[in-house]
């Protein structure tokens, strides 16, 4: 990866790498292959022959819903297999990794599948780990305070909430509050409220026939208009516009 010392992945071990160019090699001393077109040809890869072997993959999501989790993970995240969360984890890899060998009837859906939930515990490992490594948005959510308020508004996002109401979801005073969030999160906490309502609206107008109006409403927004402006102002575009035909 760019600016980034190499990173020693050992037996066991899992790392998920976002919007960034990245090598691999079973050594830094041996030439480095590009890492995304080497997965793109195999899931199961093999480094100077069957000394080192790697499972590999891409998670892909629907067009414009991967930029709200992208933003806010790292750019690499590494479970390592003696981590405290690393258990189920580990049993996925397993499960992958004889799917693989043997090539069964349904092979491709069932490590699809497989796949998705070791995205999913990966990153639960990552942010129930080492406090050192609860930086950004995971470090908010597993954070006893910080976590308080994002799960009272990821729960209750049509209320309108305010900077105090949160504040006080998260037991803290409003400016202390402000500042933590911000720090950990990288936006105030009225842009983020903004930032989850948005997102939301885009994923169900890309999967459902729901009325934009409705939408708005269950949202948050007073009116279309109002849900209108706010979506064009972040997305570019108008929610009739993006909605499925």
């Amino acid at each position: 990866m760019p600016e980034r010392n190499p990173q020693l992945l050992s037996v066991g071990d899992v790392c998920l790498i976002g919007r960034t160019a990245y090598t691999v090699a079973s050594d830094p001393s041996l030439p480095l292959r590009d890492g995304p077109p080497f997965y793109d040809d195999c899931d199961v890869a093999r480094l100077g022959g069957d000394d080192t072997i790697g499972l590999g993959g891409t998670v892909t999501f629907a067009p414009g819903n991967a930029d709200f989790l992208l933003d806010m993970l790292p750019d690499f995240l590494l479970v390592p297999r003696s981590s405290p969360g690393s258990g189920a984890v580990s049993t996925i890899l397993a499960l992958l990794n004889g799917e693989a060998e043997r090539g069964s009837m349904g092979s491709q859906i069932v490590s699809a599948r497989l796949a998705d939930v070791l995205l999913i515990e990966a990153i639960r490992a990552y942010a129930e780990g080492d406090e050192r490594l609860r930086t950004g948005w995971l470090g908010a959510l597993v954070d006893p305070r910080l976590g308080c308020a994002l799960r009272a508004l990821h729960e209750d996002i049509a209320r309108p909430w305010t900077v105090a109401e949160l504040a006080s979801a998260a037991g803290m005073s409003r400016a202390a509050f402000s500042a933590a969030f911000a720090r950990q999160v990288g936006q105030p906490p009225l842009t983020y409220v903004r930032a989850w309502r948005l997102t939301l609206a885009r994923a169900v107008l890309t999967s459902s026939d729901a009325d934009i109006a409705s939408i708005g409403g269950k949202l948050g927004y007073t009116s279309q208009s109002a849900f209108t402006y706010a979506f064009r102002r972040a997305f570019g575009t108008t929610p009739k516009g993006l909605a499925r035909s």
